[in-house]
């Protein structure tokens, strides 16, 4: 990596943003030393702390989730019926909500701050946004582990849990839209002030995109979650069973949708910092994530397939021709994003054979590793996946079957949590300004988390095919009369996921073990460049 690196400008004729003097107070910004942007100092305390939180979150859920899968292997088994399901809600809030917004909206901050060479909008809002999201966390975590909100991740009515669960989620979930809100405060600001040239950057424009879904994504959840509320400390008598679910999946799957538009504007930051690659065509990926914001959402339709309380004509719009408009979407950015990485290695004279600059691509590099193996693994496993699985009559046959799991453990996690952690190693050393200790293992531990996470996928989706249930604590029906008998195959495709899931979890453990003595303990970087992987 070069000591200087140029951003990517909206418009494809120009080379770098433009660095005005910005609207940032005295004393409140510095300029990295590495690429040479503007860092808002109050931006950069609450990226810390996002980040912070999230690693956390990370480590939580990445607990559990190991204690699931070798409960899911037949071989092993370990956990009791009341562990399993408590756990499997706890991984679930942890994983899919926590890790992932704590990390959204860092991110959200430095899109906005950094790439537009602004300052935050507001300190308070800030402050308001972090304090509620981890009183909410806590609240959810203390509640599930107490014992009190055995409901797992979907928590469907009738199912009850104990009023502070809902409390808490409605905490993350306002929380979340305050920090949301401030970012859209500073992108006002910025444009008020004229603290950049011509558009916002392609990567503030899919931070936009993401912060749009969210909106939507939090009010579905404010909007379901408030009466469930009520409900659980009896003051609403009753709560439609088919209304929650409708509704709950306007936040359980969406929420996964603005992890898609955070992935892939990651995806275009992280090949410019790694190959100095260029977007080709700017007006082409932005309406793709144009095409996110009109039409991802409808992909929360493949959990009500099933559902008779929706009518056909529905189901056949959502899971047709609405769905392919979001399915293009991503498969623009599958194309645009490595054909920018090819473009930026043959200038630099990697020419040789059709793929001779994939094979010099800096796969060294932890951040670039990790991005380029996300993009893989959720363009091919969770592509391939989501669009069958997104069918009707394919859903109808698999949806309450481990090929569900199977596919978004691809994408979340092979994809988004992937991607994440490849620009952990860029925040460290630019953000909290530490350097990374073994960089050699720093370097192995993308690889060693894709094999985990490609394995589990993979043993999921096609133990789910043999029938095995999605839920279920123990897939033996052990003294049950008639037991279902899934057959050898089914056995080799979970220990297969539990064999991955174990693989995963090292890798996801070498992860946090690295940031936390890197952001803890790491050589400080004063006045001087990040040293290049």
């Amino acid at each position: 990596m070069a000591n200087a690196v140029a951003i990517p400008a909206s418009h494809e004729e120009s080379e770098v943003i433009t660095k005005p003097v910005g609207n940032h107070a005295a004393g409140n910004s510095r300029t990295c030393d590495t690429t040479g942007l503007p860092v808002c100092l109050t931006a950069q305390l609450f990226i810390r702390l996002n980040a912070v939180l999230g690693v956390v979150a990370l480590l939580a859920g990445g607990i559990a989730a190991l204690l699931i899968a070798l409960t899911r292997w037949p071989a092993v088994h370990l956990l009791d019926p009341v562990w399993y399901y408590r756990l499997t809600t706890f991984h679930g809030l942890n994983m899919l909500i926590f890790w992932i917004l704590f990390m959204e909206v860092g991110i959200l901050y430095f899109a906005s701050t950094t790439l537009l060479n602004s300052r935050l909008f507001s300190k308070g809002m800030a402050w308001a946004s972090f304090v509620m999201m981890v009183a909410g966390a806590v609240l959810v975590d203390v509640t599930i582990l107490g014992g009190k909100a055995d409901v797992m991740m979907t928590s469907y009515v009738p199912l009850k849990a104990h009023s502070n669960f809902y409390l808490g989620i409605i905490l993350v979930a306002v929380g979340t839209l305050i920090g949301v809100a401030n970012f859209f405060g500073t992108l006002y600001i910025a444009k008020r002030d004229k603290t950049y040239a011509g558009s916002v950057p392609l990567v503030v424009f899919g931070a936009t995109a993401a912060a749009i879904i969210a909106v939507v994504t939090l009010l579905h959840g404010a909007l379901v979650m408030i009466p469930t509320w009520l409900w659980s400390m009896d003051i609403l008598k009753e709560v439609d069973a088919g209304w929650y679910r409708l509704v709950w999946w306007g936040l359980g799957h969406q929420s996964q949708q603005v992890n898609v538009c955070a992935m892939v504007s990651v995806w275009y930051f992280l090949a410019t910092l790694t190959t100095g690659a260029k977007p080709l065509n700017q007006a082409v990926c932005r309406g793709a994530f144009v095409l996110y914001i009109l039409f991802i959402n409808l992909a929360s339709a493949h959990h009500l397939l099933v559902d008779p309380g929706v009518g056909a004509s529905w189901k056949i719009w959502n899971t047709s021709y609405a769905m392919y408009l979001a399915v293009l979407a991503s498969m623009i950015h599958g194309f645009t994003v490595p054909a920018s990485v090819e473009t930026a290695m043959r200038k630099k004279g990697h020419n040789r054979g059709l793929f001779g600059w994939l094979a010099a691509a800096p796969w060294k590099n932890p951040g670039f590793s990790a991005f380029f193996l996300s993009l893989l693994i959720f363009g091919f496993i969770g592509g391939i996946t989501g669009v069958t699985l997104g069918t009707q009559q394919i859903n109808i046959l698999a949806h309450n079957t481990l090929r569900i799991p199977g596919h978004f453990h691809s994408t979340v996690v092979g994809g988004t949590s992937l991607a994440f952690m490849g620009l952990a190693y860029y925040v460290v050393p630019l953000i909290f300004k530490r350097e990374y200790y073994a960089r050699g293992l720093a370097r192995v531990q993308p690889y060693l988390f894709a094999v985990g996470i490609v394995l589990m996928s993979l043993g999921m989706s096609f133990a789910g095919s043999y029938g095995v249930p999605r839920r279920h604590w123990d897939i033996e029906f052990t003294g049950a009369q008639f037991a279902p008998g899934f057959g050898s195959g089914a056995h080799v495709m979970l220990g297969l996921m539990g064999v991955g899931a174990v693989i995963a979890f090292v890798g996801l453990l070498t992860f946090i073990l690295l940031t936390v003595a890197a952001v803890f303990f790491g050589k400080k970087i004063e006045n001087r460049a990040m040293t290049p992987w």
